[in-house]
Formats: C-alpha cells, sequence, structure tokens
C-alpha cells in the first residue's frame, strides 16, 4: 500500500471532498502528503510608469508565501496525517516529476476538473500528461460535482 502522496493543486477551487479521498488513503496507509503548488517563474513587476516595483526574487518570496498560504488550508482535511506544503517555480508537469522523484511519492494524486476523458485527451492537460509520464501511479480525482454524463 502508498505511503507517500504528492497531491500538485492549481488555482482553481478544489472541494474537501475530493482531498478527503486522498486523507483516507493515506491515513490508512499510515502514509505521508506532501501538497504542491507549481507556479510560473516570476518577472520584475513594473509600474505603468515604467519603474520597477519589486525584482523577481521579491515576487517569488511573495508568490511563494501566498501559495503556502493556500495549501495550508487543506491541513485540517489530513487530521493524523504528516502533511507538509510545497511551492515549485517552472513548467507544471516537469516541477510535479521532479518533486515526486524528491519527494519519494508512490502516488501522484490529480484533482480533475476537466468535465470528461476526451476533453482531457485532446486539451493535453496536466493530469493527462502526468499519466503518460510518470514513472508512479497517478490517481485521477474528479470532483463531486462535475458532470460525469460526458
Amino acid at each position: 500500500m502508498a505511503k507517500r502522496f504528492l497531491v500538485p493543486l492549481d488555482q482553481r477551487s478544489v472541494g474537501e471532498p475530493a482531498m478527503a479521498i486522498v486523507a483516507d488513503a493515506a491515513r490508512a496507509a499510515g502514509g505521508t502528503v506532501r501538497l504542491l503548488h507549481v507556479a510560473a517563474v516570476p518577472s520584475i513587476v513594473v509600474s505603468p510608469e515604467g519603474r520597477t516595483v519589486a525584482y523577481a526574487d521579491q515576487e517569488t518570496s511573495r508568490i511563494e508565501a501566498a501559495h503556502l498560504d493556500d495549501l495550508r488550508r487543506f491541513e485540517p482535511v489530513f487530521a493524523g496525517v504528516p502533511v507538509d506544503a510545497v511551492v515549485r517555480f517552472g513548467e507544471p508537469v516537469e516541477e510535479i516529476l521532479a518533486e515526486a522523484e524528491a519527494f519519494g511519492a508512490e502516488v501522484i494524486a490529480v484533482m480533475t476538473t476537466c468535465r470528461n476523458g476526451v476533453k482531457r485527451t485532446l486539451l493535453g492537460s496536466v493530469a493527462e500528461q502526468l499519466l503518460r509520464k510518470a514513472a508512479t501511479t497517478v490517481m485521477l480525482i474528479r470532483s463531486a460535482d462535475e458532470d460525469t454524463t460526458g
């Protein structure tokens, strides 16, 4: 039974019921969870007047802090399960795969919001790319409020 779960999350809202699936699996296995957000590499922030407002390293720190706060809102769902949160910068699929390897993930639990498998495949989503490229198990979790008829 898998004990190390990597859960990449993006800006879309993910409901607690979907997260509870991962929490239950990790709890049953005596496992650990790492929540991950991959953000775009920031650049210098310039005001409309052309003045530098924030340098890339400052913007990186700000973005990281904001996303860590967002990820930590899920910690109560994982009561009794060791959970940590990280933010990485770069291309999502590459960073998720690198983090999975660094963390020693046995499962990458991906929350999906697409309406059907055809759209997912045609759009080349992160989830679909992970299914093709990951060296470990990829678990797709659809929100309960999604249309399952398509």
